[in-house]
């Protein structure tokens, strides 16, 4: 039987019927569920295998980008959203589901003993750009056994992930949380340089995950290079760095499992 995902929506959320296509194909069933309908326990968390934090603008950003579903997450699911990471199911925050994750505590993971936050970008303005992602975690459920970069889109304007210290950022790359960094595309780090590293993020990091690697955030959009011809120059042929493998290894996990 193939796992489900529960893709939660807010007001403002615009990537969600992107990143479900992309789980259906990479085998999942998936379930679009509104925050109001949560509440209103229309579906029920227990019943899914996945969760899913789509990109968008949740809320237009006021308060700051995924602050107030953030908010959400505190206020009204926290025991069902611990229990989901608590049971080891997968779950992911793209972009603006990425700045939600942070801001309501669930990444780094409260048991990291790391402080970390989603910021403006260093340049100042929305970034909108196609990079390349370079997997670095064995940790991550979703990224661990991922062979070649991703290639894929970032759209965001508060997409640059700090540590509150420098020994906050080394305690996130001996845990190995951090999965997924900014890269050249012969895969060596951006090590800062713009346009590579498109926000400033410390040590390039694009993604993280929990200490117990069944949750992963990250800014850029795989979800949009999943066909060949999404790729940017596939007339001229190229279409590698495809994002769907991600997808295929939250799914996988979540099918073996049986979560």
């Amino acid at each position: 039987m193939k796992p489900t995902a529960l893709i939660l929506q807010a007001t403002g959320t615009n990537r969600d019927l992107d990143v479900a296509e992309a789980l259906e194909q990479a085998g999942a069933a998936t379930q679009l569920a509104h925050i109001n309908q949560m509440r209103a326990k229309t579906f029920h968390w227990q019943e899914y295998q996945l969760l899913v934090l789509a990109g968008g603008f949740s809320y237009a950003d006021s308060l700051g980008a995924g602050k107030l579903l953030a908010l959400d997450l505190q206020s009204y699911f926290a025991d069902e959203v611990q229990a989901f990471v608590a049971a080891g199911k997968p779950v992911v925050g793209i972009c603006n589901g990425f700045q939600a994750l942070v801001k309501a505590g669930i990444l780094p993971g409260r048991d990291s003993g790391v402080g970390a936050t989603l910021t403006f970008n260093t340049r100042g303005q929305f970034e909108c750009r196609w990079v390349t992602l370079q997997p670095v975690s064995t940790h991550c459920v979703w990224t661990n056994t991922l062979a070649e970069p991703i290639y894929c889109p970032v759209a965001h304007g508060e997409g640059n992930f700090i540590t509150a210290s420098d020994t906050d950022y080394r305690t996130l790359c001996a845990q190995d949380q951090v999965a997924l960094i900014y890269a050249a595309e012969s895969g060596q780090a951006a090590g800062g340089q713009y346009p590579i590293n498109p926000n400033g993020s410390v040590g390039d990091i694009a993604g993280i995950c929990n200490p117990q690697g069944n949750v992963l955030g990250l800014m850029p959009h795989p979800e949009n290079h999943i066909y060949a011809h999404q790729h940017p120059r596939w007339t001229r042929g190229e279409s590698a760095g495809s994002g769907l493998a991600l997808f295929r290894n939250g799914v996988a996990y979540a099918a073996s499992s049986q979560l």
